[in-house]
């Protein structure tokens, strides 16, 4: 028996379980993508997928580093 779904040719999300959205960029520090391209991946386009795919490289710039977290507050407080 074979299953059709898993032989689809079909762009494969980006997503590395890595979901955190930048409070400022509102993308998701893992994909890349914005919120509403991850809600909406399922129901888009091959084409829309691949002009996704195509700009993701080009977003990393736009993430600022985040300066240590936690440990960085604790630091600052002794």
């Amino acid at each position: 028996m074979s299953d059709e779904v898993w032989k689809r040719d079909e762009v494969q999300s980006p997503c590395i379980n890595i979901c955190v959205i930048h409070p400022e960029s509102r993308l998701c520090t893992g994909c890349l993508r914005s919120i509403d391209e991850i809600s909406a991946w399922s129901r888009m386009s091959i084409e829309a997928r691949n002009a996704i795919m195509a700009e993701l490289p080009t977003r990393a710039g736009v993430l600022s580093k985040r300066r240590g977290g936690r440990a960085a507050r604790l630091k600052r407080k002794l």
